[in-house]
């Protein structure tokens, strides 16, 4: 930069771009067109503008593979946007921690085993843990649970498993009466048997 400052020396911080000047002749390099091409909907004003996913009108590609098989219940590992989402940490991760110490999901998101503190942080139980740890997570699987205390930790969820246990209908009282016909057709059947018995001598 010129020690001297004016008008003539000048300049901008950064060199400018130059616009995409269109249909200023076929000279231009952008002319008659303006790089759009011949006709057809994105060559019309606003066909930019479509949303994400559109095709044109035809079932879009999203609703044609809307009724595949898969493990699409809320309980279920996340498998789009409508999924409840864990970052998963195994315990052979927390095998660097210092012995006795306490693991938050902020000491985590520290050292880099997760991203951030923002979503539930699950605990699964794939390697092994040779050091005691006070573990503070929102979930555990049952694995992770058994590992961490059979090397002397402690477990601390800060979320309960709210999964709905399923609930058995209670049996129709109709059914529930249904064994005991048999019986009292036995009982017919002797007393039957016993007033033949005493009709014959």
């Amino acid at each position: 930069m010129p020690e001297d400052l004016n008008l003539s020396n000048l300049k901008p911080a950064e060199p400018r771009r130059s616009r995409k000047r269109v249909g200023r002749g076929l000279g231009s390099g952008k002319g008659r067109y303006s790089g759009r091409g011949i006709k057809g909907q994105k060559s019309r004003s606003g066909s930019h503008k479509m949303r994400a996913g559109f095709e044109g009108g035809q079932m879009p590609v999203y609703m044609r593979l809307g009724k595949q098989r898969g493990p699409y219940s809320k309980d279920a590992m996340p498998m789009g946007p409508h999924r409840t989402h864990t970052l998963a940490v195994n315990v052979r991760d927390l095998d660097r921690f210092d012995d006795g110490s306490d693991v938050t999901v902020e000491l985590l998101a520290e050292r880099g085993l997760i991203k951030n503190t923002r979503t539930d942080v699950k605990i699964l139980g794939a390697g092994d843990l040779t050091k005691k740890l006070t573990v503070t997570a929102h979930r555990f699987s049952a694995t992770a649970r058994e590992k961490i205390e059979a090397a002397g930790g402690t477990v601390v969820a800060l979320r309960e498993d709210d999964r709905k246990a399923k609930k058995r209908r209670a049996p129709n009282p109709a059914q529930a009466e249904a064994p005991s016909a048999p019986e009292s057709n036995e009982e017919e059947e002797a007393a039957k048997e016993a007033s033949e018995a005493e009709a014959s001598e």
